[in-house]
């Protein structure tokens, strides 16, 4: 270990927890997603810094924070080989200079039955699950499911109240007063989908919690009867990250912070 990281956590450590918790190398994902340790740093973690997206703002946040490790859940790569030139250059040259690693989770921090996105959602909702949903990849359930008797307004009401704090506002598909909310599911981030409307008929659920999803969402989903609340991309999305970041404090003793950069999306 260098002078500059004397009395840090080593990296490896981190990455080992952080691969073994999350199975980052079990839970299927998209190719681009490349998940785990995207960047090395010279081999020590002293702070934490967690953001929803990879980007310049946010690797900023880190550096300002004194982070030698940034968590995304949107991680550095997505399109595939792309050159180090321009803003990709100007990202990359900000790491190194400031000895940041990089650790990138999604699918993986998505579905974590204690630290994912969606059953921390469901939380925040005062929502209690007991089954899966968003079927991806055949078995693959990414969203959590459950029952309730909640005026759907409450629910729209509560998401609401919670995208707002993270600079977000929530649409929803239309439904009449006093409608109740008896069989809901949650899938954070790009939820809705003609898929997961499709599952939803499917498993008997009413009302979708989602992130965003596609304009003919809103058009399908009334004719199956269920309610959809678009509640924001990454205001469903910053709970996985602190949480991640909390574990790691947790087991090593690393301060962190949270790097906030709401998209309004």
């Amino acid at each position: 270990m260098t002078a500059a990281h004397a009395g840090a956590v080593p990296l490896d450590d981190v990455v080992r927890l952080l691969d073994e918790e999350l199975r980052t190398r079990e839970v299927p994902d998209f190719p681009g997603a490349v998940n785990g340790l995207q960047l090395a740093n010279r081999g020590g973690v002293r702070r934490v810094a967690a953001a929803v997206d990879f980007s310049r703002p946010a690797i900023e946040g880190a550096v300002a924070a004194g982070a030698s490790l940034l968590l995304v859940h949107h991680g550095m790569f997505w399109s595939g080989a792309q050159p180090f030139v321009g803003l990709a250059y100007e990202r990359l040259r900000l790491l190194l200079e400031h000895d940041v690693a990089v650790y990138g989770s999604h699918i993986p921090l998505d579905l974590h039955p204690a630290l994912g996105n969606n059953v921390l959602l469901a939380a925040e909702l005062g929502l209690e699950p007991n089954g899966g949903f968003a079927r991806w990849k055949g078995n693959v359930e990414i969203g959590v499911s459950g029952d309730a008797s909640l005026d759907t307004a409450e629910l729209v009401a509560r998401a609401a109240a919670f995208s707002a704090r993270h600079g977000g506002a929530v649409r929803h598909t239309p439904f009449a007063p006093g409608r109740r909310t008896r069989r809901w599911g949650i899938c954070s981030g790009a939820g809705a989908s003609s898929d997961t409307l499709r599952e939803a008929t499917e498993r008997g659920l009413d009302t979708l919690v989602v992130g965003e999803g596609p304009h003919h969402t809103a058009v399908e989903a009334p004719e199956r009867d269920v309610v959809v609340i678009y509640a924001g991309h990454y205001a469903t999305e910053t709970l996985g990250v602190q949480a991640a970041a909390r574990r790691l404090e947790e087991a090593f003793g690393v301060p962190w912070s949270f790097v906030g950069e709401p998209t309004g999306l």
